[in-house]
């Protein structure tokens, strides 16, 4: 099953640099480092851009997995990481890269 289609888990468990590195192929534009999954998203205007704000915001809700954003005019910068398992990247991280990766496609193409 697509990580877009899966859901987050409580008290998921750290991945180790290999399982971060398959991961990766599944979130286009993502990177990994120290910890943190990043992308920055660019958008055509701030409207634009905070309607993606809070599109994030409800899967975040949904997953009750909640990523830093970082918002300018056009562009949204989201970061995940898990609190709970140290600061480290787990498999909720990709699932929600993934989500928001999915939601992007969809508010750009549209």
């Amino acid at each position: 099953m697509k990580l877009e289609h899966r859901d987050c888990l409580h008290h998921a468990r750290a991945l180790d640099p290999w399982a971060i590195d398959a991961l990766l192929n599944d979130v286009p534009g993502w990177t990994a480092i120290d910890g943190i999954l990043y992308r920055e998203f660019r958008l055509p205007d701030y409207r634009a851009t905070i309607a993606f704000v809070n599109a994030v915001a409800q899967v975040a809700q949904a997953q009750d997995h909640h990523p830093e954003l970082t918002v300018g005019h056009a562009t949204c910068r989201v970061t995940w990481s898990t609190h709970s398992a140290g600061g480290a990247l787990t498999e909720n991280d990709f699932i929600c890269a993934a989500k928001v990766n999915a939601l992007y496609l969809g508010l750009t193409s549209a």
